[in-house]
């Protein structure tokens, strides 16, 4: 198993993929990251935007499928990209809630490439769990 970041797992149409991280708030900065790549090229990214993003959820998984879904919305609506991801987690009465400084730019297609499209992501055989001291994330983009 890798110590941090993200690799794509064996699947025949989608997009399977393990984040992990030494806590859970790196291991959804690296979810963000593969959600990203897997749409555009990390590496042309710049930082020129700075915001802010916050999301709940009941648990672990809840929390995960929000994030990464918001994050698909805000690329499918207002056509942004990211690459910095600083996720902080605190406990609300509904649950769990997340905030997160986010940084990235406008999208491009001719200076972010254009992988493939991200159509959803979906619950089936999410998976937020700790092992051996790191956080793995599972999770499936529907392509």
């Amino acid at each position: 198993m890798q110590e941090t970041g993200y690799r794509s797992l064996p699947h025949t149409t989608d997009a399977y993929i393990e984040a992990v991280g030494p806590t859970f708030e790196k291991a959804l900065g690296n979810a963000a990251s593969a959600l990203f790549d897997t749409m555009c090229d990390l590496g042309t990214i710049s930082a020129t935007l700075h915001e802010k993003l916050t999301v709940e959820g009941a648990d672990n998984v809840e929390l995960l499928y929000n994030w990464l879904e918001s994050l698909l919305l805000k690329f499918e609506l207002e056509r942004k990209v990211y690459n910095g991801f600083q996720v902080s987690l605190t406990t609300v009465p509904q649950g769990l809630r997340i905030t997160a400084e986010i940084e990235g730019e406008p999208f491009v297609r001719a200076k972010h490439g254009a992988k493939v499209e991200v159509k959803a992501v979906t619950y089936h055989r999410m998976e937020a769990y700790q092992e051996d001291g790191k956080t793995i994330l599972r999770f499936i983009l529907d392509l």
